[in-house]
């Protein structure tokens, strides 16, 4: 668990930072691919962070302390965890836009919404496959 002034330190170091993008072949922003970073929830302390691809593919978790704490954790943030943009530059290598979801706007985000659809059916085919 961090401290009230390690949190205010952290939020004050990525607050004016935006969400990440890559975009090598400077395509319309709007036309790039989302990775959805969203709370999928837990207890205080123990938050899990989910990293989902448009087209359904999971790219990640973490499980944080505080919401806040996610977008640099997984990635979201300009300039944070380059480590997991290798990974997503690997899926989406025509590049892709970062976006999250907050734990109380999951259930009504429907771009969330439909990659948590395309990853059910990628599991139901998976699931398929093995009987």
């Amino acid at each position: 668990m961090t401290t009230e002034a390690e949190q205010i330190a952290h939020f004050s170091k990525w607050s004016a930072k935006g969400y990440a993008v890559f975009n090598p072949n400077e395509l319309a922003i709007e036309s790039l691919p989302v990775i959805y970073g969203f709370n999928n929830g837990g207890s205080p302390g123990w938050y899990t962070g989910v990293l989902l691809a448009e087209d359904g593919a999971s790219l990640g978790d973490h499980l944080c302390s505080h919401e806040g704490y996610m977008l640099s954790d997984l990635g979201i943030l300009e300039g944070s965890r380059p480590d997991r943009h290798e990974e997503f530059q690997k899926h989406y290598p025509n590049g892709y836009k970062m976006d999250f979801v907050s734990y109380e706007d999951c259930a009504g985000h429907d771009g969330l919404n439909s990659a948590i659809k395309a990853s059910e059916a990628i599991l139901s085919e998976l699931e398929k496959e093995r009987t």
